[in-house]
């Protein structure tokens, strides 16, 4: 009878320092407990992957930031593909939808079943563009995708070679189930207006504090500047705080990404926007990274609801996350590009707004 409790105490023992060892290992080498940490990937562990299962590695950077060099057996697909400009409506980088995203996904030689690594560079924001088609791929139920951390320039520092040449793959048909495509990826006014004020759904705004405040303004494909202000209730978390280190585009680690989005309900619906939805990716690939869930895009952005033309409220006051300290405007705010003063900040206020009229709403449009 001691034999057999001798050796499970031992097992147990057993299992319970190496525990405590992987515990200890995971923390000296700065490993990244992400619940969602199969989405990122660093070059080290991209050329482990490559040595056992086939990946489908996507360079998303546009001619503007390209080189000329990629990852060996990369093909191009720049993430501007997916978007397109509407003159008639003043807006740029609208989402070409989910038919035609599927169409140029095939196009490129991409499967439904495909493990897709995407990529881009520090020059071309660190992550932040190969997130928008994240979001297409995750809107369109897409299983298996990550996003490499530092992009090329993360491989060619871990000694990653390069070539001259991308790959070209045959065209193939993506097509996604109906009834896996989830369009509540994606959101717009009159999505989110008749929910202001609904205590499950958290609006981020991801741009400076400048544009946040109203201090700098937005402008509309003609030019034009938009509303100042923000959506009503929206909170602001500068997606540039996602990196630890703004030169070389680090993230930050899980626990300090944690800390900073501590004030949102992870059970809970957040609903992210920008200028134009590609900052606002960024901050959607975090925080599916963390673990939420009901994360939403909010794709026209500040196109959408901040034209002149539009009846779309907005506001300069400030709502704080908890534990979030109030927003610092940057010294180089830009004013109205007409010359106009841009609205002055109101007072803070705590948490979303309510359905009624508070200080700080500055324009309907109209």
């Amino acid at each position: 009878m001691q034999k057999p409790f001798r050796v499970r105490l031992a097992t147990i023992t057993l299992v319970l320092l190496l525990g405590v060892w992987w515990a200890l290992a995971s923390a000296a080498t700065g490993q990244k407990a992400f619940p969602n940490g199969q989405y990122l990937l660093t070059a080290s562990e991209l050329m482990q992957r490559q040595k056992k299962e086939p990946l489908v590695i996507v360079d998303v950077r546009t001619d503007e930031d390209f080189d000329g060099k990629v990852i060996p057996g990369a093909i191009r697909l720049p993430w501007s593909a997916f978007r397109s400009e509407d003159p008639a409506r003043n807006m740029e980088g609208l989402f070409v939808g989910p038919a035609q995203a599927q169409q140029i996904l095939g196009e490129h030689g991409l499967f439904r079943n495909d493990m897709i690594v995407l990529y881009d560079s520090v020059a071309s924001d660190g992550g932040a563009t190969a997130s928008y088609i994240f979001w297409v791929l995750d809107m369109l139920g897409h299983k298996k995708m990550a996003i490499l951390e530092r992009g090329i320039d993360g491989w060619l520092a871990a000694g990653g070679k390069v070539v001259n040449k991308p790959q070209k793959r045959e065209p193939l048909l993506y097509q996604a189930p109906t009834d896996e495509i989830n369009l509540r990826r994606k959101v717009d006014e009159q999505f989110i207006l008749p929910r202001l004020g609904d205590p499950y759904y958290q609006i981020l705004d991801v741009r400076s504090s400048g544009e946040y405040l109203g201090k700098t303004l937005n402008t509309g494909l003609n030019g034009d500047p938009l509303k100042a202000g923000h959506i009503p209730g929206a909170f602001n978390i500068n997606y540039e705080n996602n990196w630890a280190d703004a030169e070389r585009k680090t993230l930050k680690s899980y626990a300090d990404l944690a800390k900073m989005y501590q004030g949102l309900n992870p059970t809970a619906g957040v609903i992210a926007y920008c200028h134009s939805a590609r900052r606002s990716s960024f901050s959607y690939f975090v925080l599916r990274l963390l673990g939420f869930k009901d994360v939403l895009l909010y794709d026209n952005s500040w196109f959408g609801w901040g034209g002149q033309e539009r009846y779309y409220p907005a506001e300069t006051t400030v709502n704080l996350l908890r534990g979030q300290a109030p927003p610092q405007v940057e010294q180089t705010a830009k004013a109205d590009t007409k010359g106009q003063q841009p609205p002055a900040q109101n007072k803070t206020s705590q948490g979303p707004a309510s359905g009624s009229q508070k200080k700080g709403y500055i324009s309907c449009g109209g």
